[in-house]
């Protein structure tokens, strides 16, 4: 397996803790820094935690 060059690793917040995460391909949790903060944000998706509003733009209960 090939080394991925230094232009391809880059130092980012990971999304759920803040902490540092190694964005490449060596880290399998990318963009998380690890297992346990890509889980809590996976069951924060399962739970409906993160919620998009919707608009109402019209009958939803059309007939087809």
């Amino acid at each position: 397996m090939q080394e991925t060059p230094q232009a391809f690793q880059r130092i980012v917040p990971c999304p759920a803790c803040k902490g540092d995460s190694l964005y490449a391909p060596r880290n399998p949790y990318r963009p998380f820094c690890s297992a346990r903060c890509q889980g809590l944000d996976l069951g924060a998706w399962a739970s409906e935690a993160f919620r998009m509003e919707a608009s109402n733009m019209g009958n939803d209960t059309e007939e087809l």
